[in-house]
């Protein structure tokens, strides 16, 4: 088991349990189980909790960013002298709290979300969200002293023993312009007294000496002095001005003594000091001469991952180019400080010189330019492979930036709403959404480039007909004078549940497509033999080729094919690099490639390499130098890490998500889908089974007889209700408690749609009619979700339903809701769920929309996706397509239940048995 911290869609943080390999040290487990009660009652809680935890090193990579979140806000108290401590403690709203402890500004904040570490719940972090947890955090703080019998002091040194002294002594440093040789003055302090006119009074740390100097206050005089010990312990400067009791006097320092000691100030810090120093050191990532590269002024011959960038060197302070004097002035001069433009910048001579030696070296080694996979993950500042260790030694002299045309080329990336050689929906049979003509536009651009392409779109907002509008693009693009169009086909490789799916989609999106299903649920043995012989011939004048991953495995002439585009659906599939399915899939040849997913790919680095291997290749590296990538940005002190792998990755990723202000209005209220479901082997078995059996009971039922008439309906309807419960589970069947996944082709489908809900912390209501399958589906759900939600059925009191609505409604860590459908399809207000699933289908679909408005009501505020599970191939199937295509039958079904059961009792024995028969090929699970 392995704790995670989350971040939910509401911005509250709490703890999930989950399965893992791993298992977290023993000597954690007291502590998390403090921090889990913690984050139970609040975020604010869970954060203070968090800030005391000393080692987060073995826990999961969010502990850290979350622990140096809460500890930035301690540290800022800390830095308050008295009188604003005070004022802080008797603030009386937050506004008055925000005066004297306010946020971070909007660009710190946005710099902190870049370089957060992969966590569930990633795609919700934003600026909004860190500044309300501060927020709450300083109010809790705030309160806690006031009830603290030590108040703010003592309450901080719960935290960390250091910080009951910090900002008592301060060390200052300032400019001295007139003194040339001496242009920075130092000065040690500490805090005296609280003035009405003043506020705090700073005093000569010498003062202290002679204050304290009585016997009865040396222990106080220690107290005071303690940082500044540690400071010297950690300083060699500050040991010497110690020691010589320079330290209690006003000094004049000269340029090397000045910057040494501003070279030191996060140690001073963090001893228990509070340090003034220039404002133009706080920023001196800004006052700081580097080697600047621009990459890509020019257009490359070739696109794709093979092209060559071109590259410039130069020298800039703050952005702005510096002159050869100004250039050959600093490589002169000696390492520390040195007044270029009116300001102090800093100069180490020998790292800067190392940066442009590095760089002209390059120059004459790659003559043509970089090729663009290694220029981009220098542009993102990744360093992958051997041949960018160099740089990284140098990196803090160096900055990389994009030249004229590939600026353009990312912006277009980004936005590519000026492409003008695409026209979304010109062809299809249908109007997109305006986000979904955007995602055609950047999926034909990054094709155009051959640079691979993830569309990682939230689950319902339309990434079949995105692809399938980018195919029709691809095929019915504009040719010059003279030219034959003649494209291989596209290859779509997707989960065997959604081949049906697809098939329907493009009849329906694009029926001018010919494509061509390559499934044993859709050819016969004869015609996949025929493709494996003579694949080129069978494949002339298709337009596309849809396939499952367990046909790709046993089909061998699909690698021997150039494909035009190459898609991957549902391309978690390919997650285990080194699966069987995976290395099938990477022996596919393409012109280009997508994948699509409906989780945050970004959230999980260990699965990403898998993913682009497959879409861009080598743009993460090897397998290896991406494993010890992630090892590196795994320590604490490499935060910046994560902020570059994932400005490597996010040109080439296109996430959407449904509660997107941009994205929201365009979507409809509520939509439906069929998820097409197959059968294990042993629920076939069964099913055929049963039909079999009902096929020898009718025929020895003398249809003559009245007595044989009631037999007969009651045969009927037992067997009804049977082969549904083997279309569930067959251990719904034989009345067994052992629901085992792999048994039923609904819960393999069950987990691959609540793994995607799981990802976007949505909520989820599942209805079935049987009372018996409730418990059942919620120990499964509770399994993929890592969390316990609720069951309402029959036997549930009456008084404790709107307890469990309550909770459901107001929990956010409840994730799903299991109900039986006449339990609970009316009278409940469920509006937390933004999914429905109706795990087996009654037979009056008015009912279902019942349940389906549990969730879909006045209150709502989000698009409600409903998931209807259908068996290929068996009565589930027929039912549903009788209800959608033959109005007539549909009237009779849309009457109540029983009437609907009462039609199939009347059916004749042949037609019955036609109804009911298991269609072998189309009901394979893989």
């Amino acid at each position: 088991m392995t704790e995670r911290l989350v971040l939910s869609p509401h911005g509250n943080l709490y703890l999930r349990t989950l399965q893992a390999e791993d298992v977290t040290r023993a000597d954690q487990e007291n502590l998390l189980s403090k921090l889990t009660a913690a984050f139970v009652v609040s975020s604010a809680e869970g954060l203070f909790e968090l800030a005391k935890l000393r080692d987060v090193n073995q826990l999961p990579p969010e502990f850290g960013f979350w622990k140096q979140w809460a500890l930035q806000l301690l540290q800022s108290l800390c830095q308050l002298d008295q009188h604003q401590r005070s004022e802080f403690a008797s603030a009386v709203s937050p506004s008055g709290i925000d005066q004297w402890l306010p946020p971070p500004d909007e660009l710190e904040l946005t710099v902190l979300v870049s370089m957060a570490p992969p966590m569930i719940g990633l795609d919700y972090l934003s600026p909004k969200v860190l500044r309300t947890l501060w927020q709450g955090l300083a109010m809790l703080v705030q309160q806690r002293a006031a009830n603290h019998p030590g108040g703010l002091v003592d309450l901080l040194k719960e935290v960390d023993p250091r910080w009951q002294l910090l900002g008592r002594v301060t060390f200052h440093l300032a400019e001295n312009r007139k003194e040339t040789e001496k242009p920075f003055a130092f000065l040690a302090t500490y805090s005296h007294q609280i003035s009405a006119k003043s506020g705090v009074k700073h005093l000569p740390l010498a003062e202290a000496l002679r204050q304290y100097a009585g016997q009865q206050d040396q222990t106080k005089l220690a107290e005071l002095l303690t940082p500044v010990r540690l400071a010297a312990e950690q300083s060699s400067l500050i040991k010497n001005w110690l020691e010589t009791r320079a330290l209690f006097q006003a000094q004049a320092l000269g340029i090397d003594q000045a910057y040494e000691f501003l070279r030191v100030v996060p140690v001073l810090e963090q001893c228990g000091l509070a340090v003034r120093v220039p404002d133009w050191w706080r920023a001196r990532h800004a006052s700081r001469p580097t080697v600047q590269i621009h990459l890509g002024n020019k257009i490359p011959n070739q696109m794709g991952a093979d092209a060559l960038l071109d590259f410039s060197i130069g020298m800039v302070l703050d952005g702005q180019s510096l002159t050869e004097q100004e250039q050959r002035d600093l490589l002169a001069a000696e390492d520390g400080l040195m007044l270029l433009r009116g300001k102090w910048v800093e100069v180490n001579h020998s790292r800067l010189q190392q940066a442009l030696d590095h760089w002209q070296q390059l120059k004459q080694e790659h003559v043509e330019g970089f090729d663009f996979l290694r220029g981009m993950r220098m542009l993102a500042g990744t360093s992958l492979d051997g041949a960018d260790d160099e740089l990284s030694a140098a990196s803090e002299w160096s900055q990389i930036a994009a030249g004229e045309w590939l600026s353009e080329l990312l912006a277009t990336v980004r936005d590519p709403s000026g492409e003008v050689n695409c026209r979304p929906g010109n062809n299809l049979n249908a109007t997109l959404r305006p986000y979904q003509v955007q995602g055609v536009r950047w999926l034909w651009f990054m094709t155009q480039l051959r640079l691979g392409a993830c569309l990682a779109d939230d689950m319902g907002l339309g990434k079949t007909i995105q692809l399938i509008d980018l195919i029709l693009q691809r095929r019915c693009k504009p040719l010059g004078e003279g030219q034959k169009q003649k494209l291989a086909p596209s290859l779509l490789v997707v989960p065997a549940s959604l081949i049906g799916n697809w098939k329907q989609e493009f009849a329906r999106f694009a029926p001018q497509l010919r494509v061509l299903l390559v499934h044993r649920s859709e050819l016969d043995s004869q015609s996949l033999q025929h493709l494996e012989r003579s694949p080129e011939q069978a494949l002339n004048g298709i337009d596309a080729v849809v396939t499952s991953y367990t046909m790709l495995r046993s089909s061998e002439w699909m690698s021997k094919i150039d494909w035009d585009l190459l898609v991957l659906d549902e391309a978690q599939a390919i997650k285990n690099a080194t699966s069987v399915q995976t290395r099938a899939v990477k022996k596919l040849k393409a012109e280009c490639r997508v994948v699509l997913t409906g989780t945050p790919v970004e959230n999980q680095l260990g699965d990403l390499w898998s993913l682009f291997d497959f879409c861009s290749p080598g743009l993460l590296g090897t397998a290896k130098q991406f494993k010890d990538y992630l090892k590196r940005i795994g320590k604490q002190s490499d935060a910046h890490g994560y902020a570059a792998l994932r400005k490597l990755v996010q040109p080439y990723i296109l996430r959407r998500m449904k509660t997107d202000p941009k994205i929201a209005p365009d979507l409809p209220e509520k939509t439906e889908v069929r998820v097409e479901c197959g059968l294990s082997k042993r629920q076939a078995a069964l099913y055929q089974g049963l039909v079999k059996e009902l096929a020898s009971q009718l025929k020895s039922i003398s249809q003559a007889n009245q007595e044989g008439n009631i037999r007969r309906r009651g045969i009927v309807l037992s067997t009804m209700m049977q082969l549904k419960q083997v279309c569930n589970h067959p251990s719904q069947m034989n009345r067994s408690d052992q629901f085992l996944p792999g048994d039923s082709g609904k819960f393999q489908q069950l987990a691959e749609i609540c793994t995607a809900i799981s990802e976007q912390q949505d909520k989820v209501l599942v209805f079935t009619q049987f009372q018996s399958l409730c418990q059942p589906l919620s120990d499964y759900l509770a399994s993929l979700f890592g969390r316990v939600g609720l069951v309402l059925h029959g036997a549930t009191p009456v008084g404790k339903r709107k307890e469990l609505v309550r909770q459901f409604q107001d929990n956010e860590a409840i994730p799903y809701f299991v109900i039986s459908l006449k339990a609970g399809g009316t009278g409940l207000n469920l509006t937390a769920a933004s999914h429905v699933i109706h795990f087996d289908r009654w037979w009056n679909p008015a009912v279902e929309n019942q349940a389906t408005d549990r969730a879909f009501r006045i209150g709502q505020k989000k698009n409600v996706l409903v998931h209807k599970f259908v068996c290929r191939g068996t009565l589930e199937e027929r039912i549903d397509d009788m209800l959608k295509s033959k109005q007539g039958l549909s009237d009779v079904i849309l009457k109540p239940s029983q009437e609907g059961e009462q039609l199939l009792t009347e059916m004749g024995d042949q037609e019955l048995l036609k109804f009911v028969a298991l269609d072998v090929k189309s009901c394979e699970v893989s």
